[in-house]
């Protein structure tokens, strides 16, 4: 793998970000479509420093953000022993990078600053159907706590211990 850096995404890695979340949209397996991620998305983000990018030569290749939502939140599924808890979402890849490590370097990277801003544990929701997301996140050992059906689709619920 060529040398990257994880840095925090600035007002100036916009336009790069939306592109590359609009490479994801229509992918196989990929939920999202016309309006999720927007820009709102990343004015969220921006505003919490939780979006971080990876860069390669000055070019954004992925980009993962440290979540809040509170109707994620809420499910019962969690383990109140993993409090406080957070979510990694909206982790994406170039499309011609995917498959090569940069998603698992993503969700190490998360994890890490997770737990370096004190959570003892992460959870999320993976798209049943995304066969991709679901390998990757394989190999970190996390435990399907339960499935949930929101924003129209059908959910694995991932759980692990920080």
């Amino acid at each position: 793998m060529k040398d990257y850096k994880i840095i925090l995404a600035t007002e100036k890695d916009r336009d790069e970000i939306l592109a590359l979340y609009d490479m994801q949209k229509g992918r196989e397996f990929c939920p999202w479509d016309e309006d999720y991620p927007s820009d709102q998305t990343i004015d969220f983000d921006l505003s919490r420093d939780a979006l971080y990018v990876l860069k390669i030569d000055g070019r954004i290749h992925a980009a993962i953000s440290l979540e809040e939502d509170p109707d994620v939140d809420a499910l019962e599924c969690w383990n109140p022993n993993l409090n406080p808890s957070s979510e990694l979402a909206r982790l994406a890849v170039l499309p011609d990078e995917q498959s090569r490590g940069l998603g698992r370097v993503m969700l190490g990277f998360g994890m890490e600053e997770l737990k370096r801003r004190g959570y003892k544990g992460i959870h999320f929701l993976v798209n049943k159907h995304n066969i991709k997301a679901i390998r990757c996140y394989a190999t970190f050992g996390f435990n399907v706590v339960g499935e949930c059906f929101m924003y129209d689709q059908d959910f694995l619920c991932y759980e692990k211990e920080l």
